[in-house]
């Protein structure tokens, strides 16, 4: 699932890849609204299952940090995390109960707050499987598009 999940550099929110058009993909955004717009390769997007967090050994797979914040949350809609008025060192103190090991000096606290509103957008979609891109088809690159 986290595949077909984008964020694209200067626009807000995810989006979910809909289709791939000739010069562009068409995606939707993951709201009440589900607009959707085409997406051009001078966009910077990236998905959401190419992201990893760095930590102090080496870099956590995304799906594996936002397992971790489902299981301190306990599956709930929203985190317990008020990202209107957490300050950093609030920001860092969640992260290091998520994931103990993470790279204080690499990652910023605007990264721990994405990733906060990233978990909350995809809680609030429906999206709570964060593993079932483990079986991945052959074929299916978004680096294909032309």
């Amino acid at each position: 699932m986290l595949k077909t999940i984008l964020a694209i550099s200067g626009k807000p929110g995810l989006y979910r890849l809909v289709s791939r058009g000739n010069r562009s993909l068409i995606v939707e955004t993951l709201d009440d609204a589900h607009k959707r717009t085409p997406a051009f390769g001078t966009d910077r997007i990236i998905s959401l299952a190419d992201i990893a967090m760095y930590t102090d050994e080496e870099e956590v797979p995304l799906r594996q940090v936002l397992n971790a914040i489902k299981a301190q949350e306990e599956g709930k809609c929203v985190t317990s995390i008020d990202l209107k008025t957490a300050s950093k060192d609030q920001l860092f103190d969640f992260m290091g109960r998520v994931l103990p090991s993470f790279d204080r000096d690499r990652v910023h606290a605007s990264d721990v707050k994405k990733l906060i509103q990233w978990y909350n957008i995809l809680i609030q979609q429906g999206i709570t499987d964060f593993d079932e891109d483990l079986q991945e088809t052959e074929g299916d690159n978004l680096d294909d598009r032309k």
